[in-house]
């Protein structure tokens, strides 16, 4: 646990309570707000998981003032699986949209971010901050080399999004050995607008925040989008190589991990 302002704390889930507040929170954010669904929804209960939740650690953001036992303790979440892990499930999440083979068999060690959502309430706050020292610790602790995972873009609609998808094609585009590519069964090309029809500032407008922290950090996308139906979303693959961190990136990021 690390420590925080006065009412947060930054661990991993540590039993079925923090799980469930952690798929509540997923549910509130991913479902009600964004207009998700899938096959393990509990809508009665009004929780969003999944087959791959067991396998996985769930970093969670908890505000100490919120009871347990109502589940809505937790206020941030990421879900986190190292490549010294994924033998228990055999797949990473991802990999149902991505063609993740230059990165498993680069020999270097993997993590796949997910389900990453924080309450509208602590949105614009010290929240997400905290989230990524949380996990900034993570890396730091267990020599993480490449962080990668799904960041999405609301709503299916290509046409909408082509100056975002186009920009991040033509500009910051994963170089070859870290190039995974959408399944060719589902592969959107994000090549749509030309890079001198792009209006930059427009793209960045219409681009998440949590993809754009990404690329400040020095981050890249794989080859193509994934158009998931299910969760209303538009799908791009975000990968993170710590050695291609530039210095200023890297202390950022690194922040409050030396012990």
């Amino acid at each position: 646990m690390l420590p925080l302002d006065e009412h947060f704390q930054i661990r991993l889930a540590t039993d079925p309570d923090d799980l469930k507040a952690a798929q509540r929170l997923r549910y509130e954010v991913f479902v009600e707000e964004l207009g998700g669904d899938g096959d393990l929804i509990d809508h009665d209960a009004r929780l969003e998981r999944d087959e791959y939740d067991p396998f996985y650690d769930h970093l969670v953001l908890i505000d100490t003032r919120r009871d347990p036992k109502q589940f809505n303790h937790v206020v941030g979440v990421y879900r986190l699986m190292r490549s010294d892990q994924v033998v228990q499930i055999g797949a990473y999440y991802t990999e149902a949209e991505y063609d993740l083979t230059v990165l498993k068999t680069s020999g270097r060690k993997l993590l796949e971010l997910g389900r990453s959502c924080v309450h509208p309430d602590f949105r614009g706050g010290t929240a997400m901050y905290h989230l990524w020292n949380g996990l900034a610790a993570y890396v730091f602790e267990h020599g993480i080399e490449v962080l990668f995972g799904v960041a999405s873009f609301h709503g299916t609609d290509i046409d909408a999004l082509k100056l975002p998808l186009s920009y991040l094609h033509h500009h910051h585009l994963a170089p070859e050995a870290l190039r995974v590519r959408a399944q060719a069964e589902h592969f959107q090309t994000m090549n749509i607008v030309a890079p001198d029809q792009i209006n930059r500032k427009e793209a960045m407008l219409q681009t998440p925040a949590l993809i754009k922290a990404y690329l400040r950090l020095g981050g890249f996308v794989g080859e193509g989008a994934f158009v998931d139906h299910d969760f209303n979303t538009t799908d791009v693959c975000l990968i993170m190589d710590t050695e291609r961190m530039n210095a200023k990136s890297r202390a950022m990021f690194t922040a409050g991990t030396k012990r």
